[in-house]
């Protein structure tokens, strides 16, 4: 598996308005508008810090993802996302180690962005995505 770098932050905040107040006033990020992914029941909001992004998670539904981790930590950072360079080759690999995985093939994200999560459990409780962009 070859990790790239460090693709993004996501950070789970109960509005993407409020949220982003913080990151564009003050930490002075330009903001690049939103995308909803309605599989995920998320409204996401990129901000680019050098090669890197700060990702602004809002929950489109009670019952989604977000809205659970919102429920169960508040606000704050969700996960870590790696941008791998095959995720197909990297997830068959973590899965030949035993990791435990989330998703064993690759779903769509934001940006067209090929995504899979890890299961925190096998992860020390960090939630990390492996991500994909054909760019």
């Amino acid at each position: 598996m070859k990790i790239l770098k460090i693709d993004h932050l996501g950070i789970a905040v109960k509005s993407i308005d409020g949220g982003k107040e913080f990151w564009t006033d003050v930490m002075g990020l330009d903001f690049e508008g939103t995308e909803t992914v309605e599989a995920q029941k998320v409204t996401t909001a990129f901000l680019p810090v050098g090669e890197s992004e700060v990702e602004l998670l809002e929950s489109t539904a009670p019952d989604g993802p977000i809205a659970k981790y919102l429920e169960k930590k508040g606000e704050g950072v969700q996960h870590v996302a790696f941008r791998v360079e095959n995720i197909e080759e990297a997830l068959a690999e973590l899965k030949e180690k035993g990791v435990r995985l989330i998703d064993e093939k690759p779903r769509g994200g934001a940006g067209g962005a090929k995504i899979a999560f890890l299961h925190p459990k096998a992860t020390n409780g960090v939630l990390v995505e492996l991500c994909q962009r054909d760019e």
